[in-house]
């Protein structure tokens, strides 16, 4: 399930303040436990900036998030507290006890979510595959080990890419594209 967000139109001093909503793909409703309950690709590593969007979404959807653990390796400023839409999230950290690409969050009532965090700096491509394989129900990778999967798929690609490339090349294609290699067409005259 991917939860997507629809806002009432605003004004536009009001889009100026107003946090661009989170990119998040969560595992379907009732599915069978996996070792994610989905994905986050937030837009930087400031906690503070981008706890808030994603809270807000989740709080209706799983109980009120009061508390949330990351790695700090990937993360420059582990806030203690966020302040999120009338409530405060205590954030923690863990070094070795937590993945450093999963964002751990807990709710008084409902229980625990493990969450993948796609690195901001993804292609949309490699993270609309990372959010779909962390979201899907049968998962059974970790959130560093579908980040190594992605970087192997994406190796996979540009490989293929080359030696497509490496074809065209020895057929000719290379010096198609360069302007003085073009012979000109006798025209008959």
């Amino acid at each position: 399930m991917t939860a997507t967000i629809s806002h009432p139109p605003t004004t536009e001093a009001e889009d100026r303040f107003s946090p661009a909503p989170p990119r998040l793909s969560l595992a379907p409703v009732g599915s069978a436990p996996a070792l994610l309950d989905g994905a986050w690709w937030p837009r930087s590593r400031d906690l503070a900036a981008e706890l808030p969007a994603l809270a807000a979404v989740l709080d209706p959807l799983w109980g009120r998030i009061t508390r949330v653990t990351v790695n700090p390796t990937q993360w420059p400023v582990v806030p203690r507290k966020v302040p999120v839409a009338g409530h405060v999230v205590n954030v923690g950290w863990f070094l070795e006890e937590q993945d450093p690409h999963e964002l751990l969050l807990l709710s008084y009532h409902l229980g625990r979510w493990n969450l993948l965090v796609v690195p901001p700096q993804s292609t949309p491509e490699s993270a609309a595959w990372l959010m779909a394989a962390a979201s899907d129900p049968r998962g059974v990778l970790g959130a560093s080990r579908l980040l190594e999967e992605a970087a192997a798929r994406l190796r996979t690609l540009r490989d293929a890419d080359r030696a497509v490339e490496a074809v065209w090349d020895s057929e000719g294609g290379h010096a198609a594209r360069d302007p003085a290699a073009i012979r000109p067409v006798p025209t008959g005259r």
